[in-house]
């Protein structure tokens, strides 16, 4: 008999009294509002935000949407009184209230009438040690640079960004920042390059790389020139001018509207 998936689903707050959050759920309800049962509750004085404001409820492998409020409920910038939500659709509730990002991941798979997927190719082999390590170079004062090494092995580990509207989840790192299309996650920014930063891990840790050679990428506003560790709260500026973003831990990377 098959085996119905447990999924998780992902709230990253956006805008809001939570912003920077990330609440995980497993419910099959997800009540959304002020009255104290709510799931998701809001405080009591953001009267903007209905006693029992919205709902998400799962209906097979998918998550519909219902809006019970008098301020309305909004996906992607559209107001709604019902729909299913995809990956990255950020949700108001109310306009000008909270916003977050809606993200799910199947926790375990179960046996569903999907295909098998294919098994994964095996991982490269580690270069030879004999090769030079560019990682040599240190990071400025202040963050603390390490032993990562300038071209990381691909290694199981989650990562999250968010950034406007578009929230991607990675189960392998390194991932490659930048407006090129060849990157892992694009951003259509005038100040960064085609590769412009890498995330990756190493020793139980998070390591941001600058990849321009031009010190653009800043740690807590200190520009970096290696591998530098990242943890939790830590402010990353991938140029001067932006994009920003906060490192909020356990791999969660999430864009900030100014330099925090």
């Amino acid at each position: 008999m098959p085996q119905r998936p447990e999924i998780k689903v992902q709230l990253i707050h956006l805008q809001g009294p939570y912003k920077g959050e990330i609440q995980d759920f497993t419910d099959e309800r997800i009540s959304i509002g002020r009255h104290p049962s709510s799931t998701l509750c809001f405080p009591k004085d953001l009267t903007i935000i209905s006693r029992k404001h919205a709902e998400i409820a799962r209906e097979g492998n998918r998550f519909k949407l219902v809006d019970h409020s008098t301020n309305g409920t909004y996906v992607n910038g559209k107001p709604v009184n019902e729909t299913y939500l995809k990956n990255g659709d950020v949700l108001a509730f109310a306009e000008g209230g909270p916003k977050v990002s809606f993200l799910t991941e199947t926790l375990s798979p179960g046996r569903t009438e999907d295909p098998p997927s294919q098994p994964e190719a095996a991982p490269k082999p580690p270069s030879s040690p004999r090769s030079p390590e560019p990682s040599k170079r240190s990071a400025s004062p202040g963050p603390e640079a390490g032993e990562a090494p300038a071209q990381p092995r691909r290694v199981k580990a989650p990562l999250i960004v968010q950034y406007g509207p578009t929230l991607r989840s990675y189960t392998e790192l390194p991932v490659t920042i930048g407006s090129g299309r060849q990157c892992d996650f694009q951003i259509d920014h005038p100040s960064l390059l085609a590769q412009h930063a890498r995330i990756s891990f190493s020793g139980e840790t998070y390591w941001i790389e600058d990849l321009s050679g031009q010190s653009n990428v800043a740690v807590n506003q200190r520009a970096i020139s290696g591998p530098t560790a990242l943890q939790a709260q830590d402010a990353v500026a991938l140029n001067r001018g932006g994009p920003f973003f906060v490192f909020l831990g356990g791999g969660r990377l999430a864009e900030a509207e100014e330099e925090p």
